[in-house]
């Protein structure tokens, strides 16, 4: 729903109601207590042939119908006197204002006269009731609970948990690189070299220094030799060796063969038969083992590699190596980006605890009251009679003048409006200046009530009116119409809670307007309100 309301329609409403007079509008009183009963009566004098229409209210402006009264009727001569009746209420104390209501008679529209009430709050009686101490301020929790908390706590267990096992994991082990070797003697004499620094053995870990030592032997025996000799028995393996060193034309002596099955029986006899060898002896297996890979290494024939071969072997070794950094890298990142989310998680979770859900979520994902309340502002006078007044975007000019009736339009010398925003907007402002061809009286509360008519005929429900006096910082003084009402989307069916505030001033037949509509319940949007109504100088009519 665009933004067009009939700013000025109820300057013609005005004019041509005033000249009406069949209705008489009065009250019982003008000042109750909240929950009594205001008495609205209508009076009209009318043929007997005259047709007259009461509508049937659940509601007149802010104030609850809750008793409609049968019609009176008297009889004057020719003519007789119809006399309605409405019962009003208002729960809330404040100033309202009984807008006018339209009665129909003989189906052409006449309307009341409009009436400020004042609703009084209930007066206690301190002598007879027992009063108490004013309570301490209670902090109003967050509307998303308490269930952050325990999200933050376990957040916070789980983060030191994995730094514990990283400390624990770097003290015990140092992290081993996975290595690309050129030969498998390359690898057995780095691996032996890494098992020496480890002091298994020294350690009392014997058991475990013999599994890595044959390991090491075996795994490079597969490797050089190509005989499955990790899946082999000792003897299974000796034998694979004999064979091995026949085929392949290998130089072994009898003497580095029996070294290595000794030391292969050593270490069954350490895994399986709990045997604990002495010092010398493990120094002596260690050395051994070393000796007859070096040995068999220096047997195995060296073939001459053809030059393609050496090229295309170099080539998966450098795509490995690639492979390997690329993991690495990758790995890098992972860690990287997870540190990184954790810490933004450890950070919007001190917040949260801190400031609140609303605080992060308007900070962070942002609110657009709230770039509106912290960007530039600019200081414009707008109109005639001018309006001089701060706002946090410069207002675009409008042109109203063809949503009024010709014969209207007539009695207006100048007419300028100008706004930001709509009603579908988070906040939105429009400022309406109008000066007559002849000076006019201008009935504000009138006028003020056919503009909170027009909003409604723009889709306004539910619409609370409260109306106040209103006095510039130069002491011009003038009504102040505010309230809210459900903004209802067509589309979607949805409905919107706005809450809004008009002020009417009058100025030698000038008449300069201002309208504020925001969501309910933006404080950043109600910051914006009262920095603009707080900037408001007004500027008389000139010819």
């Amino acid at each position: 729903m665009k933004l067009k309301l009939y700013i000025f329609l109820f300057l013609l409403t005005a004019t041509v109601f005033g000249q009406q007079k069949q209705i008489v509008t009065s009250i019982d009183t003008t000042k109750n207590k909240i929950g009594a009963e205001f008495k609205l009566t209508l009076k009209t004098t009318v043929d007997a042939k005259s047709k007259v229409v009461f509508p049937k209210l659940k509601n007149i402006g802010p104030l609850e119908v809750i008793k409609s009264y049968p019609i009176d009727t008297v009889r004057k001569n020719d003519q007789y006197e119809l006399i309605k009746k409405y019962g009003l209420t208002q729960f809330d104390s404040g100033k309202y204002t009984i807008p006018s209501i339209q009665i129909l008679i003989d189906k052409k529209p006449y309307l009341t006269d409009s009436i400020r009430v004042e609703v009084a709050s209930v007066k206690v009686d301190t002598l007879q009731q027992k009063m108490y101490d004013i309570k301490d301020i209670t902090k109003v929790e967050d509307g998303i609970g308490d269930w952050w908390k325990y999200l933050l706590i376990l957040a916070l267990i789980i983060g030191i948990g994995a730094l514990v096992y990283w400390f624990i994991k770097k003290r015990q082990q140092k992290k081993i690189e996975e290595e690309i070797y050129k030969t498998p003697i390359e690898k057995a004499t780095s691996l032996l070299n890494t098992l020496e620094k480890k002091e298994l053995w020294q350690k009392g870990e014997v058991k475990a220094y013999y599994s890595e030592l044959t390991d090491i032997a075996r795994n490079y025996i597969e490797e050089a030799i190509e005989i499955p000799a990790m899946e082999s028995t000792t003897s299974e393996l000796i034998q694979g060796i004999r064979a091995a060193s026949v085929k392949k034309k290998m130089t072994l002596t009898p003497e580095t063969v029996e070294n290595l099955e000794r030391v292969l029986k050593q270490a069954d006899l350490v895994k399986f038969a709990k045997s604990k060898p002495l010092d010398f002896e493990i120094t002596e297996d260690r050395n051994k083992i070393q000796k007859a890979i070096l040995t068999l290494d220096n047997a195995i024939p060296v073939e001459v590699a053809v030059e393609e071969d050496t090229l295309l072997n170099e080539a998966q070794r450098q795509k490995q190596i690639k492979i390997q950094l690329q993991k690495k890298r990758n790995k890098r990142i992972a860690l990287s980006v997870a540190a990184v989310l954790f810490l933004i998680f450890l950070v919007t979770g001190y917040f949260i605890a801190t400031k609140g859900f609303t605080y992060v979520k308007d900070n962070i994902i942002g609110h657009p009251s709230k770039e509106l309340l912290e960007g530039e502002w600019v200081k414009s006078e707008y109109g005639n009679p001018g309006i001089l007044i701060e706002t946090p975007k410069v207002l675009k000019r409008m042109d109203l003048t063809k949503t009024l009736p010709k014969d209207g339009l007539a009695l207006i010398k100048e007419m300028q409006s100008f706004g930001y925003g709509s009603l579908v907007d988070n906040f939105s402002l429009m400022i309406s200046t109008l000066k007559y061809k002849q000076e006019t009286p201008i009935d504000l509360p009138k006028s003020l009530e056919v503009t909170i008519k027009t909003i409604e005929a723009q889709g306004a429900r539910n619409m609370i009116v409260k109306q106040e006096d209103f006095e510039t910082k130069e002491g011009i003084r003038g009504i102040k119409g505010y309230g809210t009402f459900s903004n209802v989307d067509e589309g979607s069916k949805s409905s919107t809670k706005m809450y809004y505030e008009i002020l009417l001033f009058s100025q030698e037949g000038g008449l300069q307007q201002i309208m504020i509509f925001h969501e309910e319940g933006d404080t950043y949007a109600n910051d914006i309100a009262d920095r603009i109504l707080n900037s408001v100088e007004l500027k008389k009519a000139t010819n």
